[in-house]
């Protein structure tokens, strides 16, 4: 009895060394997955990146696919690869991109954002990487306002923060009617509730010629001549690195594809 009672003490006890041996080996591999997990995910900083989601044809949703598209887009992600960064796309209104990226919460901000004094104060741009301008348009049949010089007394839609609210308001006596997507601007001119919207060039044309069916015109001259800049909090380091970066792409060329690809030529002087 003493002796069967001895053999079963003992296999008991080898039961449990054979158990604790296994749950370290369990231990060590789940800690080598949880380490290979971090080799294959990578080291890499992700920077947010804010954008607009309704400003055609530089950043906007594609009704088709539903995926945020867009000059803007196709050039930063180019950038980003170049510069070998990881970046994810936050979305909001204008003039909270121009405020967020201001206060150190975002890291780069794409939004055909003009470079101008009052915006350097708080924030550093690249170099341009778009020459822009601001254009009036007016409903089909508007004989009332031929050019800028008729817009006094008018009510002028534009875009809430943008350098055509700020030309207007020093530049003209017109009532202004500012909304957060240019959208709602290009709407109530067609609804006739605006006499006129003031917007930047290439926005204006593309809308005009894509989706008014010719029922909103340009008029007068370009007004100002405006570059667009990729933003970054002040003193931000990554601007230097996008910027080194932007000027590869325009020097092999893919920066003239990416043009070319979304306003149908290359830039002038290419």
């Amino acid at each position: 009895m003493k002796r069967k009672l001895l053999m079963a003490l003992l296999f008991s006890l080898l039961i449990g060394l054979l158990a604790a041996c296994g749950g370290s080996d369990d231990a060590d591999d789940g800690e080598a997955s949880g380490d290979d997990a971090a080799t294959d995910d990578g080291d890499k900083e992700v920077y947010t990146v804010a954008t607009d989601n309704g400003y055609v044809p530089f950043e906007y949703i594609d009704e088709d696919s539903g995926d945020l598209v867009g000059f803007d887009i196709d050039l930063i992600t180019a950038l980003a690869e170049e510069a070998d960064i990881e970046i994810e796309f936050e979305t909001l209104e204008f003039d909270g991109i121009v405020a967020g990226i201001g206060s150190g919460r975002f890291d780069i901000a794409i939004a055909g954002m003009t470079i101008t004094e009052e915006r350097e104060e708080s924030i550093d741009f690249t170099q341009p990487y778009y020459e822009a301008g601001l254009i009036l348009a007016v409903q089909d049949g508007n004989d009332e306002i031929e050019s800028i010089d008729d817009v006094d007394g008018k009510v002028i839609a534009t875009r809430t923060g943008s350098t055509s609210q700020e030309y207007l308001t020093e530049n003209t006596d017109a009532e202004i009617e500012a909304f957060p997507a240019i959208i709602e601007a290009y709407q109530n001119v067609l609804a006739g509730r605006s006499d006129a919207v003031l917007y930047d060039l290439p926005n204006v044309q593309y809308y005009s010629e894509k989706d008014a069916d010719g029922e909103l015109v340009t008029v007068g001259e370009k007004l100002t001549g405006e570059d667009y800049g990729i933003a970054f909090t002040k003193g931000s380091e990554l601007r230097d690195v996008i910027d080194d970066a932007l000027t590869t792409l325009k020097e092999n060329g893919t920066y003239d594809d990416i043009y070319e690809e979304w306003f149908g030529e290359r830039p002038e002087g290419t």
